[in-house]
């Protein structure tokens, strides 16, 4: 005969309505509608303005896709895209291998202090933007750090206006991307190496194994999904970067660092052109979303 079980201890089972099909979508509902409100609505807005010709107030007019297709022969809007693309290289690439290395070194070398480290690595991802950016632009000043750095080592030939010079400037504003985004590429990795296991490197250290070899054949393979998530993080950073460009050169000098982000900006409220602002804002999302499920994929697939 089956014992009674003791008072208390009896689990209830769930209601039907507990078990029903649609209680997940309950839980998932006050999100839902989080995200919708502030997120899919505002989308679905700019796609609506980006088919009127609008100034912001007043009447509009329906124009269809023309926004879209006078973007195709729009040199400013072309300039926009490659800048950005340039961005990438430095707000994603470059911090990804230099951060990669740091944290095999201080993973390998257990480096004292190290939590200090960390802390001053990461610090420019704490600090606001507007902020970052007007100390860089004191920096790149024609009487700045750098150019007085330059003077003091004997490369005076070198110095200039570093972000008024269409040359530089672009690579100017992205060497700040470097530095932002490098402290943040450096934790995820030495958050992923911390899972591996010591055995896999003391065993190949016993068969000679050399740092370089350990990096490719253990280390590199055992952070892949920390790489992609890196590259998805940093370069919808460098795709919708808006406030250095802003607050460093405007858009200048010319459209040398003029980016799809800025491009929204001046078209909307400098332009008046609502409409052909949106059109970009809708391509730049397009663009966000193409480039990064392709990184998610092959990551992915590397897995």
């Amino acid at each position: 005969m089956r014992e009674a079980a003791p008072p208390g201890s009896r689990r209830s089972r769930p209601s039907a309505v507990a078990r029903g099909p649609l209680t997940p979508y309950l839980f998932l509902l006050p999100a839902l509608l989080v995200y919708g409100a502030f997120a899919l609505y505002p989308l679905a807005r700019a796609a609506q303005f980006s088919l009127f010709e609008w100034k912001g107030f007043g009447p509009s007019t329906f124009v269809g896709l023309a926004n879209y297709a006078d973007l195709v022969g729009d040199a400013d809007f072309r300039a926009a895209i490659g800048n950005a693309l340039v961005l990438i290289v430095f707000y994603a690439v470059i911090p990804l291998v230099v951060g990669l290395v740091l944290a095999a070194v201080l993973r390998r070398g257990q480096v004292r202090g190290m939590g200090f480290f960390r802390t001053v690595i990461f610090l420019p991802q704490v600090i606001a933007l507007v902020v970052v950016a007007v100390a860089w632009r004191q920096i790149y000043s024609p009487s700045g750090l750098l150019n007085e750095g330059l003077r003091l080592v004997g490369l005076e030939v070198l110095t200039r206006g570093w972000l008024g010079d269409p040359g530089t400037a672009l690579a100017a504003v992205g060497f700040i991307g470097t530095w932002v985004e490098m402290g943040l590429v450096m934790l995820l990795m030495l958050s992923g190496m911390s899972r591996i296991p010591a055995e896999l490197f003391e065993a190949a250290r016993l068969d000679g194994a050399g740092p370089v070899r350990e990096f490719f054949a253990i280390t590199l393979p055992a952070v892949r999904g920390e790489i992609t998530v890196a590259l998805v993080l940093t370069i919808i950073a460098a795709l919708k970067t808006f406030d250095l460009v802003y607050l460093t050169t405007s858009g200048g000098p010319g459209n040398s660092t003029t980016v799809p982000s800025y491009e929204v900006y001046f078209r909307a409220f400098d332009l008046r052109e609502v409409g052909s602002a949106s059109a970009v804002a809708i391509v730049l999302t397009a663009l966000i979303f193409v480039i990064n499920v392709a990184v998610t994929r092959i990551g992915e697939r590397e897995s």
